[in-house]
């Protein structure tokens, strides 16, 4: 009887690196004790622990590894059973202590994003900033690590990568003289798209490069030597030595007089920037703060990267200043592309951060104030006062948004905190507002405790699914009969096969919600495209300045991008109407959340709880003891099936939730290529028809309803999926806990020491629970008995 394996098979290996030093181990080996230097002294007790309980839970599945290889006959061949098992131990080994958690702060040009970055990290002038202009070029993540050093490094595009943008920014430019005497040639907006192609192609290649061709650039030098490595790495001993390297890398460089910079820049060149600092008091390590420029970029992998880290960020903060936020349609466009995020990635939480939250002009804001009742005396009242209400009246906005984009069961639309009004100018001068007013503290706390949860969930399921591996081993070389007629073929195999047919019925009930929705929307976009399409592609004055910018759109397969433009994307304007209709139940079907009865994760949840009730009914049945192996046995490997299969659930959304937009991008990509080839006289117009006739063309066709069945297929892949993984997994259980009656009665090493010390581990989580409660509870009672910390600002 074969075993069926784990997803992805892992090759054994006597030698394994994993084997010969505890996982992790050298990694903190340096400033251990300085690791949780950013929380509060109870905080840091129970991460102290957590950190001790997966450090020995480790050592344990080493230990463990080690004993089977050394006893198994490789020249003999290894059963089925116990590849599953080594499988599962090296996976289990090598599994890092905590995904990163990524926290974007997403914002347009001016915004303050880096300035707020650097006051969260406490370095003043770190990152580079630079009043309203737009200053950071680049992706930038920051974290904090165990090295005494700060460090970065600069991710560099491959050759075929720039290569493929040197041929779109060559095509750009040497259209600018066609059409002369034309509307067209007067360059209008489309002045910003020629001066950063030309800026781009002299930083790498100097003064006359915008005036050669693809083929003779090619064979012009670099001004500045690239590393073979693509990868540039700086190191400082203090935060100021590095900021100084990483300035001219990240800071957006200005030409001389002739519009050259006068010192080689490799800045179109740069993916992304990753900074490294010492072990901080502010930031944990495993969080990653995200500076995202922009709304992406011309060039296809940084765009790309772009879009990534926008949908592995688990919280997204939108960044707009006090002076833009209220009719500023910045922002909200920046909004409107983190609700996707939160559709397709695993976005769980959004808000809105106001920075420069310092700026009022008093005699104006009297006069424009239209609560009298309380008497304002001072720059702080006021500005304190107008924050308040700005407060109020975004939270309630932005509630509104998320109400209407998402499903009512979202635990973000009960987030204590939907809006944070912030100075970074303060937290430093702290001459008007006091550093807890600032706010900056505030989100420190926030990513703190969004840190200590996934820290304490990780540990939890490691704990949990490393004890339920040494219940299975000791299954193996217990002399007790442990699968007994109960079980099956009538009993928990039939109940199994049961359950999993009404899951299936429940998980074609939960996408059927769908159907409508989808088709509503295709009728929807249908109807409207030719005025979304007209709205694009019109403008007030004419054609003046938007002949490159449309053939920029048509290089790009329907998308432009730049760090300073507003991002243009014809396939997500005419699928919008489609997205409108699908958002809420798609919301709904992927998401967790009180009463969502609709979802799919409660299904499986369902599904999993009905399984852990006959299990314990079993035992009743059975006689064993309430505290039984057996029990814990069966229920671990249903808790690790469930989990794993929850992991490939949100995996797969990103995937349905993008197939409606990749149908029709796909669907149009031809017309965009024919659009791009366009030159001469009016090309702006001979475009702009191919492109009409091309959609015309493709909606006759039925474009819209091969993305509706496409979205429809891919529900179907995860539902099938779905079973077959969940059949797979739980033949997998039942074989390996009933091998002693199957006749497969497998020879393992003694591990009764190492059972015996993961019980103790598993139960000691609740201990480090209970005791964290306690320890917060008298945290806060000490805190409400002691006077305020907190004095007066300056006035």
């Amino acid at each position: 009887m074969e075993y069926p394996m784990a997803d992805a098979e892992v090759f054994v290996d006597q030698e394994s690196p994993s084997a010969k030093e505890e996982p992790g181990k050298k990694r903190r080996r340096s400033g251990s004790h300085l690791k949780f230097r950013a929380f509060p002294s109870a905080e840091q007790s129970a991460l102290k622990e957590y950190e001790k309980l997966e450090s020995r839970t480790r050592r344990v599945l080493s230990t463990t590894y080690q004993k089977i290889i050394q006893s198994v006959f490789f020249e003999d061949g290894i059963p089925s059973g116990v590849k599953y098992l080594i499988n599962r131990l090296l996976t289990l080994i090598e599994k890092p202590s905590l995904e990163p958690v990524y926290i974007g702060l997403f914002g347009s040009t001016g915004a303050g994003k880096s300035s707020l970055l650097n006051a969260i990290i406490n370095e003043k002038m770190f990152l580079p900033v630079s009043g309203e202009s737009t200053c950071t070029s680049c992706l930038v993540q920051v974290s904090s690590g165990v090295s005494d050093k700060y460090e970065a490094k600069i991710h560099l595009l491959s050759d075929q990568e720039w290569k493929e943008e040197l041929r779109n920014l060559t095509e750009l430019l040497d259209k600018r003289e066609e059409g002369q005497g034309s509307e067209e040639n007067d360059w209008g907006d489309d002045s910003d798209i020629a001066e950063e192609a030309v800026q781009k192609l002299q930083m790498l290649y100097g003064r006359g490069a915008e005036n050669k061709s693809y083929e003779e650039l090619l064979r012009t030098k670099l001004r500045e030597k690239i590393p073979t490595s693509k990868i540039i790495t700086l190191k400082g001993e203090e935060a100021s030595e590095l900021s100084a390297q990483l300035d001219s890398y990240i800071r957006i460089q200005t030409g001389d007089a002739d519009g050259q910079s006068s010192e080689p820049q490799i800045q179109p060149l740069i993916k992304y920037v990753e900074v490294t600092l010492p072990n901080s008091e502010v930031i944990p390590e495993g969080v990653v703060l995200v500076d995202i420029p922009g709304t992406g970029d011309f060039n296809s992998e940084r765009d790309d990267i772009w879009k990534k880290t926008i949908n592995k960020c688990s919280v997204i903060w939108v960044i707009s200043d006090i002076e833009r936020v209220s009719g500023g349609k910045a922002h909200e466009v920046l909004l409107k592309e983190s609700l996707k995020a939160c559709q397709r990635g695993v976005c769980t939480d959004i808000s809105l951060v106001v920075t420069k939250a310092d700026k009022l002009y008093l005699p104006e804001y009297l006069r424009e104030r239209k609560d009298g009742k309380q008497t304002i005396g001072t720059q702080r009242e006021a500005i304190l006062e107008r924050n308040g209400a700005v407060k109020l009246q975004r939270s309630r906005i932005l509630k509104e948004k998320l109400k209407r984009k998402l499903p009512s069961s979202s635990m973000i639309l009960d987030a204590p905190d939907l809006v944070y009004t912030v100075s970074a100018q303060e937290y430093w001068q702290q001459e008007l507002l006091s550093e807890e007013e600032t706010e900056i503290p505030k989100l420190r706390e926030y990513v703190r405790k969004r840190f200590l949860r996934e820290k304490r969930r990780t540990v939890t399921e490691y704990v949990a699914e490393a004890f339920g591996i040494l219940l299975l081993m000791d299954n193996f070389n217990s002399k007790e009969n442990f699968m007994e007629d109960y079980f099956h073929p009538s009993g928990l195999k039939r109940f199994v096969e049961e359950r999993v047919t009404v899951l299936e019925k429940d998980v074609d009930q939960c996408f059927a919600q769908m159907e409508q929705p989808l088709q509503e929307g295709v009728r929807s976009a249908k109807l409207s495209y030719r005025r979304i399409l007209s709205g694009r592609l019109t403008r007030s004055k004419g054609n003046q300045g938007f002949h490159q910018t449309l053939k920029a759109v048509c290089l790009k397969n329907g998308i432009f991008a730049s760090r300073t433009l507003a991002r243009i994307d014809l396939n997500e304007d005419i699928t919008q109407p489609i997205y409108d209709k699908i958002d809420p139940i798609f919301g709904s079907i992927f998401r967790t959340g009180k009463d969502n009865h609709a979802g799919l994760l409660p299904h499986l949840d369902a599904f999993k709880l009905s399984l852990h009730e006959r299990i314990r009914n079993a035992g009743l049945r059975s006689d064993w003891k309430s505290d039984s192996y057996k029990q814990r046995l069966l229920s671990q490997e249903v808790n690790v099936m469930l989990g794993a299969l929850e992991g490939h659930v949100l995996r797969k959304k990103r995937c349905i939730y993008e197939s409606v937009y990749i149908s029709i991008q796909n669907e149009l990509k031809y017309c965009y290529e024919e659009a791009a080839q366009v030159t001469g006289k009016k090309a702006c117009e001979r475009m702009k028809d191919i492109i009409k006739r091309g959609v015309e063309r493709q909606v006759a066709e039925g474009m819209f309803e091969r993305a509706q069945s496409r979205m429809q297929e891919q529900f179907q892949e995860l539902k099938s999926g779905i079973m077959e993984k969940m059949k797979m997994r739980i033949s997998t259980m039942l074989a390996l806990a009933s091998s002693k009656t199957e006749g497969l009665y497998i020879e393992l090493p003694d591990v009764k020491t190492e059972y015996k010390e993961m019980e103790k581990l598993y139960k000691s989580l609740r201990e480090i629970a209970e005791n964290a409660v306690l320890r917060k509870g008298l945290q806060d009672f000490l805190i409400r008995m002691s006077p305020s910390k907190v004095g007066p600002a300056k006035s």
